[in-house]
């Protein structure tokens, strides 16, 4: 299994997100659930967010990335991806 830390950054069209936003958050409660996603927020000023994926390999994360609903609705301007290594945690005995 590999980590990867995204930051998401929004694009300007607020209205459209948070239009597609419920869904976006059951998708990401879902993936919570399974395990695929360990944490995610929006940053304090909402012009983006930070999710941290637990999953096989970026394969696998860009499918999880392309499946979720804020996609086909065009609302992140840029995605930044990069592979994690945890150190310190109270959810790490989980690995």
């Amino acid at each position: 299994m590999a980590r990867f830390a995204v930051q998401l950054v929004f694009t300007s069209d607020t209205e459209r997100r948070l239009g597609v936003r419920p869904a976006h958050r059951d998708y990401l409660t879902t993936l919570a659930e399974k395990g695929s996603l360990l944490v995610a927020g929006p940053w304090a000023d909402d012009t983006g967010a930070l999710l941290v994926y637990d999953v096989a390999d970026e394969n696998e994360l860009q499918r999880l990335l392309h499946e979720d609903p804020y996609w086909p609705a065009e609302v992140v301007a840029e995605v930044i991806i990069r592979e994690w290594t945890p150190l310190i945690g109270a959810w790490l005995t989980a690995t």
